[in-house]
This record gives structure tokens, sequence and C-alpha cells, in this order.
């Protein structure tokens, strides 16, 4: 379907949060004429970080996520800043979360996290041969433990289940590494 079968009349702003912005857009759809609202949410990109170290772990961070109220397991990330470039925001939140920084960071990709209510993209990268060299420095807000996990087990806990964070295993699969073993 072309994009010329939507026309937007107008947007009007919900909501204001740090995180994302709520946005009521008005569309005609051109074959029918009818009109509709539909909800967006604006976000600011994203990135998102697989740190390898030169002994072939992933350096990962266990957190509480609010949305399901549980703890996951994930690889650094987190929102880029106004104005920043996304591989120096990689390395930033590489840094922050987990105290690791690599000489390269690699882009791997980036894809729309939800095209459906979301406008943002998320960036990918690696940071080859990760090594400590600070402590981590966490938001006021945020609480996480450091965990190496051998990056050959990646595939193996995807497919248990260990790890189920979308953008997570989007990651490890721009990376090359998602695929589990059949059951």
């Amino acid at each position: 379907m072309p994009d010329e079968s939507w026309t937007l009349l107008e947007t009007r702003r919900v909501s204001d949060h740090k995180i994302f912005t709520v946005n009521e857009d008005r569309y005609r759809f051109a074959p029918s004429g009818k009109e509709r609202n539909f909800v967006r949410l604006s976000c600011p990109p994203w990135v998102n970080i697989i740190p390898v170290t030169a002994d072939g772990d992933v350096v990962m961070v266990r957190q509480y996520r609010h949305g399901i109220r549980k703890v996951t397991l994930e690889i650094p990330g987190g929102m880029v800043d106004p104005e920043e470039d996304p591989a120096v925001a990689a390395r930033r939140e590489l840094l922050e979360e987990t105290g690791y920084d690599a000489e390269v960071i690699r882009n791997l990709g980036e894809v729309w996290p939800n095209p459906a209510i979301q406008d943002n993209l998320c960036h990918f990268y690696l940071a080859e041969n990760a090594c400590r060299v600070a402590e981590p420095r966490p938001d006021p807000f945020e609480q996480f433990e450091i965990e190496l996990v051998p990056l050959k087990d990646i595939p193996e806990l995807i497919a248990t289940g260990k790890i189920r964070h979308s953008l997570v295993i989007t990651a490890f699969a721009l990376y090359g590494v998602a695929v589990p073993r059949n059951r």
C-alpha cells in the first residue's frame, strides 16, 4: 500500500514523559475517505551494545523492568541524548552500566522497535575486546548486577527463554549468534 493512501490531518500531544511523548494523530484513509485517530509514541533513538571480552564472554546486565515487573538478563543500552551520535551513546551506556569500554565499537544495524506505534530507531553495536576500566555509574533509579556470560551460551539462553528481551535477541541476531539449537 503506498504512503499516499494516508493523509495526516492533525497531531495532538496527549502527554509528555521523559522516555516518550504520547501523540494522537488523525488520518484520512484515501481509498474510503474515512478518518480515524491513531496513537503514536514519539521516542528518542535507543542504543544496545554487545560487549564481548577477549575471553569470549558477553558483559550482561541483570535489572528490574517495570513493564513486566521482573528481572531480565540484557545487554547494556539506553536512550540517545539529543544531538548525540548513536555510537557515542552506545559507548556512554556501556561505561555507565558496566564500567567496561572497548577500543573499537562497530555498528551492527538499526531497527524500528515497533513501527505500529513508535517512531524511533534502535541502533545496535558490538564492542570487541571489552575490558573493565571503571566502576559502573547507575542512574539514581537504576540497580543492576553485571554478569559475564560465555558467548557460546547465548543461543541456549535464548532458546530456553532466559533471554526474552526482543531487542537483545535482535542484537544477537544481527551479530549472527542468536539462532538457538533445535529442541
